[in-house]
């Protein structure tokens, strides 16, 4: 089986969000997975605007180039306001712009989002869906990860202590694999 490179984007910039945490979870499933996952940081990335689409900034052009690098794209998104975070949206738009250079074009996605509510991040990762729909980047469909975090689910280094949601994890990221090769056999 391939194995894929496959970046990731955490649409929090909290230095104790749970979201993270989820996704050094994921980080640390992911070889059993055959998937390698690095971070794309959206942290330093400029307010997208159409004024600098003649001259990109150093930090959005590098993060286009690392977008596009990917085998395919893992989003974890926490819920803000029932929609996906300001700072998730703006890397999107810097990702897709200027018209004609959209860098997630075609590129496999995979969403995911954890919350302490019992609905986990339904609603922004209905939001973020229809945005990647607009985007052309084909989104894993099933099976959905909206995570409930309780007290311990999950620690800063990304151990499970619930073996039932570390194997639903490392089924979600099986899946993705399957996801992410069907593209890339598209694009051979």
């Amino acid at each position: 089986m391939a194995t894929y490179n496959i970046g990731y984007i955490v649409g929090s910039v909290s230095s104790t969000s749970i979201n993270r945490r989820l996704a050094n979870a994921l980080v640390k499933l992911a070889p059993q997975a055959d998937l390698t996952l690095t971070e794309i940081p959206i942290a330093d990335l400029p307010y997208y605007s159409a004024d600098h689409d003649a001259d990109i900034p150093a930090a959005a052009a590098e993060f286009k180039q690392r977008v596009e690098a990917a085998d395919g794209i893992i989003i974890v998104t926490p819920e803000y306001n029932r929609s996906v975070p300001g700072v998730l949206k703006n890397a999107l738009d810097t990702a897709s712009r200027p018209w004609g250079q959209n860098s997630f074009a075609g590129k496999p996605t995979a969403v995911a989002g954890a919350s302490i509510g019992q609905i986990g991040t339904a609603l922004a990762q209905q939001h973020l869906r229809s945005i990647l729909a607009f985007l052309d980047a084909p989104d894993l469909q099933q099976p959905e990860v909206y995570l409930q975090m309780t007290e311990g689910l999950i620690a800063e280094d990304g151990e499970v202590s619930n073996e039932a949601t570390a194997e639903f994890l490392l089924s979600w990221l099986r899946t993705a694999h399957a996801h992410f090769e069907l593209h890339a056999k598209r694009d051979a």
